[in-house]
């Protein structure tokens, strides 16, 4: 059993729902990053998505997009992040680490290459949002044969017809990204992800979470009551982006992790 089955394991047999935290990595710099996501876990964090810094980052907004810039701009590289993830292992081999961002670095570097780093530094799962199911051969295939879940993306316009080749070949759980758009854009709303996460978990028995548009802990609340957890990125990386203090971070993201267990 991986890190993310056993984490979804255990919180299905508390009850709870999942709180999953974006941030990327090397944002503003190395040790700042690493204070964050070491501290991550003790704010209630359940899942770990670490962004993969990358000059092209179309699915992102303007937040994320900066983060990866100032990432780029403090040194930060594929092996890096890596070491990133190998650091925070040393002291947390519970929680579940994501790595999120594009294929052009992994592609760079080697699929066989990578996989067999990444496996070593302890990340669980991989999000590739360029890579469509009709390209699972590239990576999503190796990644699983290798032990690495491979999450897909489902989106509002994800429709019956075409869901069940999005969830072909995933594991560890199914990201549903609220709005269409880019990250960060208009706020996620219950009312409207609730009978989409009901549509699409008839076919699949996955967790489900949403991400994308969550900035508070009343949001993070009333989207994990419909799903099997939140995602918040931007909110964070905004905070990381205005300089505030680590603690002061953690506790923002602490508020979020309590209002997605409130569900």
């Amino acid at each position: 059993m991986t890190r993310i089955d056993a984490k979804f394991a255990k919180l299905k047999t508390e009850g709870r729902k999942a709180f999953v935290a974006y941030v990327m990595a090397g944002d503003p710099d190395y040790e700042t990053s690493l204070d964050v996501v070491k501290g991550l876990p003790g704010a209630g964090v359940d899942v770990i998505e670490l962004g993969l810094p990358f000059t092209d980052p179309m699915a992102d907004g303007p937040t994320i997009q900066a983060a990866g810039g100032r990432a780029l701009d403090a040194g930060m590289t594929l092996p890096k992040t890596l070491q990133l993830a190998a650091e925070f292992r040393k002291t947390d081999n519970e929680t579940p680490i994501v790595l999120m961002g594009y294929f052009n670095p992994i592609y760079s570097r080697g699929v066989d290459r990578f996989l067999a780093e990444a496996k070593a530094a302890g990340i669980d799962g991989l999000i590739v949002v360029d890579l469509p199911p009709e390209e699972d051969e590239e990576l999503c295939i190796p990644a699983n044969a290798a032990g690495l879940h491979f999450i897909r993306l489902a989106t509002p316009t994800t429709d019956d017809r075409r869901l069940p080749k999005v969830l072909e070949n995933t594991s560890g759980f199914l990201y549903y990204v609220s709005i269409t758009g880019i990250t960060g854009a208009a706020a996620a709303q219950a009312a409207e992800v609730g009978p989409e996460v009901a549509r699409i978990k008839r076919k699949t028995d996955l967790p489900l979470i949403v991400g994308f548009g969550i900035r508070t802990p009343e949001a993070a609340e009333a989207i994990a009551r419909v799903a099997d957890g939140a995602v918040v990125g931007s909110a964070i990386v905004k905070m990381i982006e205005e300089k505030r203090p680590v603690p002061e971070i953690l506790a923002f993201v602490k508020g979020l992790a309590e209002g997605a267990h409130r569900a």
